[in-house]
């Protein structure tokens, strides 16, 4: 009776560890965090890949890397030409730039681009940062390019070689005060330059930045008039001009989100200019536009 008692008592110990291992076995079972149905990869087999997350510092070396290589690709396009209107054709880019800031406004604009995640160029007046750096700084560090507009707007063509020098370092050395790069990028108030102007844009390694699209929103003509202008001029390589200082501005921030939302939705991406001409230049052999009218 007690052999036959220990043989019962054996063999449903037995049942009960063969139960227990096929339970380990199956698939989804709960155990390692199987519940939620996962299969645990078979010895030998492939290891699912981990993500993983960048580091401030990993961050930072891809952004100032970004940063060099755009840079690079302006000192290869002011190797063949020291000036641009417009990029290549080949591409789906387009350049938003705005001019005469930073200004009680550029905080709006700021907001518009921040909310629709794109990037822009401002070429800035060096003594608007006196009172608005800020805005500088907030530009910065949304991935914006701050471009040289001179340090009191003045018509270039009518001063001195000096005194175009000192235009164009005094705004280079108020940007590199507020913590930015010193800018690769020129645009002339007015759209006025000669000779003196290409010789100490040379000199300092600036490109000149022209536009193809002038929307003459700085006259106010309405904000269906400013969208309507954008969308006519718009084309792969365009450098669009727009303002975001200099007068007031409501106009331009009530057009901007419809500009930025049509021109995507016709295939374009919207980007700074030094990224447009580092993923499509502009063919060499253009013609140096005699005279400008602009703001």
């Amino acid at each position: 009776m007690r052999v036959r008692r220990r043989r019962t008592v054996a063999l449903a110990l037995g049942a009960i560890l063969v139960l227990a291992l096929v339970v380990v076995l199956l698939p989804g079972s709960h155990r390692d965090g199987a519940a939620s149905g996962a299969r645990v990869p078979a010895a030998g087999g492939p290891t699912p890949a981990r993500v993983k997350t960048p580091t401030a510092q990993e961050q930072q070396e891809r952004e100032y890397q970004h940063e060099d290589d755009q840079d690079a690709a302006v000192a290869a396009v002011r190797a063949y030409t020291p000036f641009v209107t417009e990029g290549g054709r080949r591409g789906h880019d387009i350049a938003l730039t705005f001019d005469d800031g930073p200004g009680p406004y550029t905080p709006g604009v700021l907001s518009v681009l921040e909310r629709y995640r794109v990037h822009a160029t401002f070429f800035e007046i060096g003594a608007m940062l006196q009172w608005f750096s800020a805005s500088t700084v907030r530009a910065l560090h949304d991935g914006d390019v701050i471009g040289d507009h001179t340090e009191t707007h003045p018509e270039m063509a009518l001063l001195s070689a000096r005194e175009q020098h000192e235009q164009l370092r005094e705004q280079m050395a108020r940007i590199e005060l507020a913590g930015g790069p010193r800018p690769v990028l020129f645009r002339p108030p007015y759209g006025s330059y000669d000779a003196t102007t290409m010789r100490e844009l040379r000199k300092l390694h600036l490109l000149m930045v022209l536009w193809s699209d002038d929307t003459e929103d700085y006259k106010q003509p309405g904000v269906s008039a400013i969208v309507q202008r954008v969308l006519a001029g718009a084309h792969p390589g365009a450098i669009i001009l727009l303002h975001d200082a200099g007068g007031t501005r409501t106009q331009e921030i009530q057009a901007l989100p419809t500009i930025i939302r049509d021109l995507r939705a016709r295939g374009y991406r919207l980007v700074t200019v030094p990224q447009l001409l580092e993923d499509d230049p502009p063919p060499p052999g253009q013609t140096l536009p005699s005279s400008l009218a602009g703001d």
